[in-house]
């Protein structure tokens, strides 16, 4: 298997993109996988303007925010000032940011309940916009995570479809941090394959290689690119 990478990576190459790509193609050789199918989120989170922009400088297009807050005050600009870049939502939302949230992200990776279904369906409608969308499964059942319990994932989606008239482009999964990520990844494509859906965002800087290795269309990476918070 595959060694994860870890956040010394970044102590590699300017802003730790170069290792992590290198990364990126060894895992898609090593899981014969075309790398054109895997996409880097590049975590931006917590980074201002002064840090996104050697990496956008360098040729990374997709990055990923956890609040629609924070998002706001720094990407218009620099989306404006650099055309062609999209941008995620991985965190949370709140119903009430749904608005804003339609408006500024090009994918929201944590649609989990039927409040999230029922405002991203009405702001869909009246903005016109179709974000792409994952379902986050808690894929540990873990209390303190957001996320669809996996036994109640095909039921979800069949609802998100059929009631709310959403698109869903595929599932979104955070391991438990004291377990091993590699059943969880297998859990989350199992449940997606059996639902049609394709995309798989899966897979963080200490274990996007083993993602990769399970079928991640999407990685989200932030400290081995950017460097420690």
């Amino acid at each position: 298997m595959t060694q994860s990478p870890t956040t010394s990576l970044s102590a590699h190459s300017p802003n730790g993109l170069a290792a992590v790509e290198q990364e990126i193609a060894r895992a898609c050789k090593e899981a014969r996988r075309d790398r054109a199918t895997v996409t880097l989120i590049a975590v931006s989170k917590t980074f201002d303007a002064d840090a996104i922009l050697p990496v956008i400088s360098v040729g990374q297009r997709t990055f990923g925010e956890n609040r629609v807050q924070e998002a706001k005050g720094k990407w218009p600009a620099l989306m404006q000032s650099h055309p062609g870049l999209l941008l995620h939502l991985i965190g949370p939302l709140q119903s009430n940011k749904a608005k804003e949230a339609v408006a500024l992200f090009d994918a929201v990776h944590s649609v989990d309940r039927v409040s999230i279904c029922e405002a991203l369906a009405k702001e869909i409608k009246s903005q016109g916009k179709q974000p792409q969308l994952f379902v986050q499964i808690n894929t540990g059942e873990e209390p303190q995570k957001a996320g669809v319990a996996p036994q109640d994932a095909d039921a979800f989606l069949a609802a998100c479809r059929e009631t709310y008239g959403l698109t869903i482009s595929g599932l979104m999964c955070i391991p438990p941090v004291d377990q091993a990520p590699a059943p969880h990844f297998a859990l989350t494509a199992k449940i997606a394959a059996r639902n049609g859906l394709t995309n798989l965002s899966m897979g963080m800087s200490a274990d996007f290689a083993v993602a990769i290795e399970m079928g991640a269309t999407h990685v989200r990476v932030g400290s081995a690119i950017f460097g420690a918070r």
